[in-house]
């Protein structure tokens, strides 16, 4: 199963620096698709790939299967779907999604089976993420792709914050890392997973936070928590 898979060395204005991605033997069960922005639903990423299913917000399946990637199942927030044995809940997200003429929710996931691992997709903080405590293990983005984040993106503080509602065992930063925007120096890429870590330390400090380098696997999730 991947989430949001953006694959490319190039992506408009922004350059993967991160080693390539690893190539995906077989075919996936699933890749799900938080919502319709370009850095999260590819079609160039998602052509890549053998995909049984996709699983995106309501309103998004169009825009796959204009493109020929199908069957894609649309959820709302609150439902669920078994894929092989796992349970995946779509959450809440605090994330405005528009692509081209039309919008879509956006989602996050709970992935069951039966650790409960969340993938935040792109958010803000909201409240209503204590209803989804206590989790194994959080995926929060800490960064974005231009120099400021705007409405609708945690920040590492925000993050940070996040983790006293969603009480995760442990805590990977994500979005972070992997390309590089013009201007930007590759120094500053580990900056926002290395803040996370500090603010987590103060704000959450029963939550074990692991920095993945791209590419990097955590092995196995269940020594981990």
């Amino acid at each position: 199963m991947l989430t949001d898979p953006l694959l490319r060395p190039r992506v408009l204005h922004l350059r993967r620096v991160a080693p390539p991605a690893a190539a995906v033997a077989g075919e996936l069960d699933a890749v799900l698709v938080s919502h319709v922005h370009h850095d999260h639903l590819d079609l160039r990423s998602l052509r890549s790939l053998r995909v049984k299913r996709f699983v995106v917000p309501r309103g998004a399946g169009r825009v796959l299967e204009r493109h020929g990637l199908r069957p894609a199942d649309e959820l709302a927030e609150g439902d669920e779907l078994t894929l092989n044995g796992l349970t995946v809940r779509a959450t809440h997200a605090a994330h405005p999604a528009r692509r081209g003429l039309g919008a879509s929710a956006s989602l996050g996931y709970v992935v069951s089976a039966p650790a409960r691992v969340y993938f935040a997709g792109d958010t803000d903080l909201f409240d209503g993420m204590r209803r989804l405590a206590p989790l194994d293990v959080a995926l929060l983005p800490v960064s974005g792709w231009g120099p400021r984040l705007g409405p609708g993106h945690l920040d590492p503080q925000q993050a940070a914050e996040a983790l006293r509602l969603l009480q995760p065992r442990v805590a990977i930063p994500i979005h972070w890392g992997t390309y590089l925007r013009l201007g930007m120096s590759r120094d500053a890429l580990r900056e926002p997973a290395e803040r996370f870590e500090r603010l987590a330390g103060e704000l959450a400090p029963e939550v074990s936070v692991r920095i993945l380098e791209p590419g990097e696997t955590l092995i196995p999730v269940e020594a981990a928590v």
